[in-house]
């Protein structure tokens, strides 16, 4: 698409400036779009702020497998269990959890994995699109993961997983204790067998790569308002004006890219009861580390993921079921970095800050990536789960060739929003 001026150009409003909705913006503005980009608080401050930052293009695995239901109770139990519920929620929760258990099969599993792999091979040249040569050499490393483990023996949802993987044609090494520490010598002695997994990477700042393409997009002209949206005046083909906490805004094309905020602002568009729910993650950050790896580690028993910032040694994780509007329980966090001084015994550090986000997340792992079928100038962007990072540039492109009507780059079908009708 070639336009002559800004105000030839199409113009499209995308609502989210997380790391979703920013390379949304983005991508659109490269196809020729006059884009605006709205968010209620600011760019790369939700989700986006403060994950682990991880590129997991190997993350081809869903979140609910066979068996896992089983775990639950023990995890709940468990005090520095990686799953904790906040009961009060629990039955507005019971929806998205009962999807979850009804997606825990084999056939789900396998069926989710190939989709996944198409949108996360867009990773990494995605953002070497998106960023320039010394942005993306400042942000991004392609280290791989290691996976590690203190037994030998595999779980049978480790078993599925890893068969899912190698069905898919994701590379892994299979690592013993002592190669384990040979990549990472600071691991704890209790640690048995490893997974490497060469294909991985991430960004030493999430904020910042955030920012920066935000940075790219407002340099090239597009807007960025802070806006709230509170509701849609609707016509006969769809939202023509936003209602924000700001007054009311035009719109002739809308990406509705708001996280785990789009279930309350997708069922004024759609009709549809969409199975979004918050998983909420914490994380801490330990300033000047004694210990810091050459590569995430993720800890597959306790479920956390260490990771190498330029800010300090982050260590991610657990999963608290609990809504958008109750405050945080930072004692999540406090058991992650006990977590994190176990798997690395010799781990000291000057300061800690801690941090609680909001993962978007629906039941079968795959995020909604569609256009309308009643609105046809609206478009969704969401549910990406612990994997936003990693599909951002892959959503942007698909975004871009649905609402461009050109063929889509992969097959957009197993993303669709009918799929929960």
């Amino acid at each position: 698409m070639t336009q002559n001026s800004a105000g030839d150009r199409p113009r499209i409003t995308v609502v989210g400036a997380g790391i979703v909705g920013t390379a949304c913006a983005l991508q659109l503005q490269r196809d020729g779009y006059q884009v605006t980009l709205l968010d209620q608080t600011g760019i790369g401050e939700g989700c986006s702020f403060g994950n682990a930052g991880c590129l997991s293009v190997a993350s081809v695995v869903p979140m609910a497998l066979p068996g896992m239901l089983k775990q639950v109770p023990k995890w709940l139990a468990d005090p520095m269990g990686p799953l904790t519920v906040r009961w009060p929620y629990l039955p507005r929760a019971l929806p998205w959890l009962l999807q979850w258990v009804r997606a825990g099969n084999e056939a789900q599993a396998r069926a989710t994995a190939q989709p996944l792999a198409n949108l996360f091979g867009a990773t990494f040249p995605g953002y070497r699109s998106l960023l320039d040569a010394a942005q993306y050499d400042s942000l991004i490393r392609q280290t791989g993961h290691l996976y590690v483990w203190r037994t030998l023996a595999r779980s049978s949802g480790d078993v599925l997983a890893q068969s899912i993987r190698d069905a898919t044609g994701v590379r892994s090494q299979a690592l013993n204790a002592g190669e384990a520490r040979e990549l990472e010598p600071a691991l704890a002695t209790d640690i048995q067998s490893g997974l490497l997994l060469p294909d991985n990477g991430f960004t030493i700042n999430p904020e910042r790569l955030v920012k920066t393409l935000a940075a790219n997009f407002v340099a090239a002209g597009g807007t960025f308002l802070r806006r709230k949206v509170l509701d849609f005046e609707m016509g006969e083909h769809g939202p023509t004006r936003l209602h924000t906490d700001c007054g009311t805004l035009p719109v002739s094309k809308l990406v509705l890219c708001a996280g785990a905020w789009s279930k309350r602002l997708g069922a004024k568009l759609t009709g549809i009861r969409i199975p979004l729910d918050t998983e909420r993650g914490y994380h801490a950050t330990l300033g000047a580390p004694t210990v810091q790896p050459s590569r995430p580690i993720m800890d597959c028993e306790r479920k956390f993921i260490a990771t190498p910032m330029e800010g300090g040694l982050r260590i991610a994780g657990t999963v608290e079921i609990g809504g958008l509007d109750a405050p945080p329980d930072y004692r999540r966090a406090r058991i992650l970095m006990r977590q994190g001084q176990q798997l690395f015994p010799g781990l000291a550090f000057a300061d800690d800050s801690q941090w609680m986000g909001h993962r978007p997340s629906l039941p079968d792992s795959l995020p909604v990536i569609d256009r309308s079928e009643r609105d046809r100038n609206v478009f969704f962007a969401f549910g990406h789960g612990h994997l936003g990072m990693t599909g951002a540039p892959g959503t942007a492109q698909l975004i871009a060739d649905l609402v461009s009507e050109r063929a889509p780059f992969i097959d957009a079908r197993p993303y669709g929003l009918q799929r929960f009708c």
